[in-house]
């Protein structure tokens, strides 16, 4: 039996150099959709190549679109139109990603043919019907676990129906596999949100042709429409450049440059947070790739302070509380969270498992049921994470081990593949402590 990765992460050097981070997840998930679906042929520079996104790519393969690969981070996608997918002859493995998953659910709901989805132990865990209920009111049929979790068993041939959507969550998830239900809907579809959530669906969609009405909180469409085929550049990915702005951040010394990543003004709440902490975090070189606003961001060390974070940034952070949680720690004083219920249904219960971990590592940390307070300032110690199985606790705790005064053993690290490929080989180059076991 194969023995489960795990690293070791110690003390380093300070953070130095230009880095280029891997291609934003969302985008490209949606890239590689949104392409099938169109009429014509579609380009795609900076394609993630990790797991989950792979993952969507080898779904719409099974499907029968035709999708090259000239060479690594590019795609070229033969698109079918909203109506040329065939039925796939086995199910549908989405891997670790929530995002195809829930995605897909809207779209495989308005086909012709039955269609079966499954993913990975952590995917499997994690809440479904969020997605399938306001599926149910368009006229889609889908068959989940008892507990609402997946295998996803989508019936198809149904006829579906535009609605009004008021959602109970903040999940651009939720909202997109709304909109793509949409698409093939009789008449309007209108999904309105608690909190507005990034827009990367919307701003694709009206990439490639489709008439979408949208703004903070609220997106509209008629059903009906053709997607045109249209060549994508996917910024740097957002959260994934977060474990770096936190890492510059906090080890003394630091400065590092991060290259056009995506500045989505729904994604980039950390930015908000970190400097409401003290961090020294500029922005340069704005331009603009696939619709969406990118920058690099230079970031140098500067002591941080302890802060109440703003409910209003929750949902523009959702993805990267496990490296703000720990900026907290290091910070001096006290960082309190609030309104982040959300975290408990990703792809491990973040709050919990953040909480659990900097425990282990000395760090004082009151829990509640939708947040934490963190009592930052001490001396990080050494100890064993448990990461759950997740990219992101994994990554979040690679962190912390710089500013340990031992070693930190982080287990379970194989999912770091999922979102960010060679996240070792650009964090050990830039100055990290960190070994593979």
């Amino acid at each position: 039996m194969t023995a489960t990765p795990y690293w070791i992460a110690h003390k380093g050097q300070p953070l130095q150099g230009t880095l280029t981070i891997p291609g934003d997840k969302s985008v490209s998930h949606r890239s590689v959709m949104f392409a099938a679906l169109a009429d014509g042929v579609s380009h795609i520079d900076g394609f993630l190549e990790g797991e989950d996104t792979r993952a969507t790519a080898a779904i719409f393969a099974q499907m029968g679109v035709r999708i090259d690969t000239p060479s690594p981070s590019q795609r070229v996608v033969h698109g079918v139109g909203v109506d040329g997918l065939k039925a796939p002859t086995a199910p549908l493995d989405c891997g670790n990603a929530g995002t195809g998953m829930r995605l897909l659910a809207g779209l495989l709901a308005a086909q012709s043919f039955d269609s079966v989805m499954v993913g990975d132990e952590s995917l499997s865990r994690r809440p479904m019907r969020r997605v399938t209920g306001p599926l149910a009111l368009m006229g889609a049929k889908i068959d989940t676990e008892s507990d609402g979790t997946p295998p996803l068993h989508v019936h198809g041939g149904q006829t579906l129906k535009g609605i009004d959507f008021a959602s109970p969550v903040a999940s651009a998830q939720v909202k997109s596999a709304v909109l793509l239900a949409g698409l093939y809907a009789d008449g309007e579809t209108t999904v309105s949100e608690p909190h507005p959530t990034r827009d990367y669906s919307e701003r694709m969609l009206r990439a490639f042709g489709v008439d979408i009405d949208f703004s903070p909180g609220k997106a509209r469409l008629r059903g009906g429409q053709r997607l045109r085929a249209t060549d994508i550049v996917v910024p740097a990915d957002f959260s994934s450049a977060a474990f770096f702005l936190v890492a510059a951040s906090i080890i003394p010394g630091s400065e590092l440059r991060l290259r056009a990543v995506g500045l989505n003004p729904r994604r980039t709440g950390l930015l908000a947070a970190l400097r409401l902490m003290g961090a020294d975090i500029s922005e340069e070189n704005h331009a603009e790739q696939g619709g969406e606003a990118v920058a690099d961001l230079v970031v140098r060390y500067a002591p941080l302070h302890g802060a109440e974070i703003p409910e209003a940034l929750v949902p523009d952070m959702i993805d990267e509380f496990p490296a703000l949680f720990v900026a907290a720690a290091a910070a001096q004083g006290n960082t309190v969270v609030r309104g982040a219920a959300e975290l408990r249904v990703k792809e491990s219960d973040r709050l919990a498992a953040m909480a659990t971990g900097l425990r282990t590592l000395g760090v004082q940390v009151d829990e509640t049921d939708d947040g934490a307070t963190i009592h930052g300032g001490s001396t990080l110690g050494s100890g064993t994470i448990e990461s759950h199985g997740d990219h992101r606790i994994a990554m979040a705790f690679a962190i912390a081990g710089q500013l340990s005064s031992g070693e930190v053993r982080v287990n379970d690290i194989a999912n770091v593949a999922t979102s960010f490929p060679d996240f070792d080989g650009l964090s050990t180059g830039a100055g990290f402590g960190l070994r593979s076991a």
